[in-house]
Order: structure tokens, then C-alpha cells, then sequence
């Protein structure tokens, strides 16, 4: 019956994933996976969620089909984290909420309510890109293309061929931006330069979508929801993706967000209502476990500043691993700039090595990076962070020689 079919590749990360375990290395890094692990190695179980799971074993309430749209508690501190505890149009009542399945969910929904209400519109996402962005949109129907984001020169923003891109894009034209700790690059725009950007999207009537998923992990919780409430202060219809799945370490649990935010509170039912729709075509209910975790951590006034001050040490941790990778690279490396570890962002940091050197990387020295160069910073730690950067010396100063 389905001999027909081709066969699936698989996912370009999980198999480079699963070849970093089969190799035996004596001090091989993994730095393929998009997780965040602490200075000796862990994904860590945050104390928050930890005292919130003890609560949750003793609740006798049956674990019920949490509605279509979510657990209320969860969706309003959604709202609260993303769009700011005092921001009006979450008072008006003109910003739609759901709880997903991760951030992943978030954009799928989002996709189908998009296709369904615009579905000649394309979407347009950065270059380069998270792969799974374009597998989404495009299994929902769209067409998806590319504006350009990553400047391989300056291993910077591109910010000039990306704004005259978007200028010339057609009203109700989907983009995806991230704002703040971009995947896969870890460049991000500054707050004047989303000035700019907001401007052409509401002159050009584009439609934008923003995916959060590392909020708190860039500059501080409130600062890396910039672009998101710039937006809507401007008055700009925005959709917006979020994931817990990182600033929590509950990836397995999938709590994410989608949120709508609309011209009035007539509209926000409108497309909450449709948010329904798309769901129960999907799964039907979120999860129980899952949503009652952030709630409980998110809406507990004690167990939400000890979650800020969590999420605050991941984020500090990261920074001063890459200042010891440019730090290190200076002295073993003299001559080669990695000025980019210091200037991007978040969990990652774009590279610009070559397959050769990649593959250098991974044979001789155990160091796991993705064929597109994206490290993922969290895999480095005290311990290993001399190992990484001789690979890198070695393979980077081989190239030169």
C-alpha cells in the first residue's frame, strides 16, 4: 500500500545528534541541539518548576481535557510575560490568547488560521533561517521565500538588502521575524532598527509573526519583548509564537503560546474563535501537566522572581562563555577576528565555518557543530571551552596556513 513513498531523511540535527554519541571521543562536544545545559554538562530542572511539580503530585483533581484554547491561568500569564503586565491592549481585551504544544504548535496554528485567512498571501522568512519554519508554512499551503538577514562578510545583520526586500513586498504578505536571539545566527536588530522596520510594515500593510522562543535568554525577560510590544503600541496586527520549552528547561512538557493582537476586542473574539477551530482540527487540548507547571511558576509572586533570577544566571552563564571563547581565541588564535562571539546573541552564535572545517571539527577533535556552522553556545561550559577553542584554533589556523 505505501511502497510507493520515499523514504524520510530525517531531521539534519537529530542524526548529527545521535553520530556525536555513537563517537568515542575522549572529549567530544556536542554543540548541534538547541537545549540549554548548565556549567557541568545538565539540563537543568529549575527549582520554580520543581516546587511546582511537588504541588502538582499531591492535587487530587482528575487530569481532565484542558479546554480548546487553553488553561485561563496559563493564558493570561502568557499575555503578561510577552506583552507586559500593564500594557493596554492586553486590558482592552484585543489580544487573542492559546496554549500550544511548544512553540513549534504555536507556528502551526498560526500557519492554518493564516492560510485560511489569507491564503494567496506568501510568507517570508529570514535568510538563513530555522529549517522547520519553511516545513511548516509550507505544509499549511503557503508559499514560502526568503528575505535577506545574515551578512557573511560582517557576520552581521544585512540590514539595508533586508529592508529594501521588505519595501518591495505586496499588502498582507506574512513575515516571520524573530525578536530577539535569532535562530540560527544569535544576530539581532537593534531597537531603532525595528523602529525602521515597523514603519514599512505598517506603510506596506504586511502582516507580521514573530517567534520568541528564547525570551530572557538575550538581554533580560522584558528587554528581548522589545520589538513585540513596539509593534503593538504602533498599532500593528501582530501574531506572536512563544515557547517556555528554554527559559523553563520543561521541553518534553511542549508550553507554548500563540497570541493575536488585534485592532479591537470584537476582533480578538473573532480570531480566538477561529484559534478554536484550527485547534480542534489538530489536537483538540493542550497539555494538562504542562500548562499547570507555568502557571503555577508564572502566577506564584515568590516562584516568578525566583524563575527571572534563574532564567537571568542561563543568560549570564552563556555571555561569559562566549567572552572566554574570544578571550582564548585572541591569545591562540592572533589575527582572527571573533568579534561574533561577543556581538550575537542567546543560545547561538553563527560561525561561518566551511563543511571542511566542520568536518575537521567533528574527526579530529570530537566538536559537533551543524553543516550551516550554527554552535549552540549552552554546550560549552568551564571545562570544556579550552578543548573548543584549541579545535577551533587548529582547523581555523590550518585554513590559513
Amino acid at each position: 500500500m505505501f511502497e510507493h513513498l520515499q523514504p524520510y531523511a530525517g531531521d539534519p540535527i537529530f542524526g548529527l545528534n545521535d553520530a556525536f554519541h555513537r563517537n568515542t571521543h575522549p572529549n567530544k562536544i556536542n554543540l548541534t541541539i538547541g537545549l540549554y545545559y548548565d556549567d557541568q554538562g545538565r539540563i537543568p530542572v529549575l527549582p520554580s518548576v520543581q516546587a511546582v511539580q511537588r504541588r502538582l503530585v499531591d492535587d487530587p483533581s482528575p487530569r481532565v481535557y484542558l479546554p480548546m484554547e487553553g488553561l485561563a491561568s496559563y493564558r493570561s500569564a502568557v499575555q503578561r510575560v510577552v506583552f507586559g503586565a500593564d500594557r493596554k491592549a492586553v486590558a482592552d481585551g484585543r489580544v487573542a490568547t492559546i496554549q500550544t504544544l511548544g512553540g513549534t504548535g504555536a507556528l502551526k496554528v498560526g500557519a492554518d488560521f493564516l492560510h485560511m485567512a489569507y491564503p494567496e498571501s506568501e510568507v517570508w522568512i529570514s535568510d538563513p533561517a530555522w529549517d522547520n519554519h519553511h516545513a511548516i508554512f509550507a505544509g499549511a499551503g503557503f508559499k514560502t521565500r526568503s528575505y535577506p538577514y545574515y551578512d557573511p562578510a560582517t557576520k552581521g545583520l544585512a540590514f539595508h538588502a533586508m529592508m529594501e526586500c521588505l519595501r518591495g513586498l505586496p499588502s498582507r504578505t506574512i513575515v516571520l521575524m524573530h525578536p530577539c536571539c535569532h535562530n540560527p545566527t544569535g544576530v539581532d536588530l537593534s531597537r531603532e532598527q525595528w523602529g525602521e522596520v515597523i514603519t514599512v510594515l505598517q506603510d506596506r500593510g504586511l502582516i507580521p509573526f514573530l517567534d520568541i522562543a528564547y525570551q530572557g535568554l538575550g538581554e533580560g525577560m522584558e528587554e528581548d519583548a522589545y520589538a513585540v510590544r513596539a509593534m503593538v503600541e504602533a498599532g500593528l496586527t501582530v501574531l506572536v509564537a512563544n515557547s517556555f520549552s528554554k527559559n523553563l528547561s520543561i521541553y518534553g512538557e511542549r508550553c507554548g503560546g500563540l497570541s493575536v493582537a488585534c485592532g479591537s476586542a470584537a476582533e480578538a473574539d473573532l480570531v480566538l474563535g477561529q484559534l478554536k477551530a484550527v485547534v480542534r482540527r489538530i489536537y483538540s487540548s493542550a497539555p494538562w501537566h504542562g500548562g499547570h507547571i507555568v502557571a503555577g511558576v508564572l502566577n506564584d509572586a515568590d516562584l516568578h522572581a525566583c524563575w527571572l533570577d534563574e532564567v537571568a544566571e542561563m543568560r549570564v552563564r552563556m555571555a561569559e562563555m562566549r567572552r572566554q571563547v574570544h578571550a582564548q581565541l585572541a591569545e591562540k588564535l592572533p589575527g582572527y577576528d571573533a568579534g561574533y562571539f561577543l556581538s550575537q546573541r542567546g543560545m547561538f552564535t553563527y560561525s561561518g565555518l566551511s563543511r571542511e572545517q566542520l568536518l575537521a571539527l567533528r574527526e579530529r577533535h570530537g566538536v559537533y557543530i551543524i553543516d550551516s556552522g550554527r554552535i549552540a553556545v549552552p554546550g560549552l561550559n568551564s571545562g570544556n571551552v579550552g578543548h573548543f577553542t584549541d579545535a577551533l584554533a587548529d582547523v581555523i589556523g590550518e585554513s590559513a596556513r
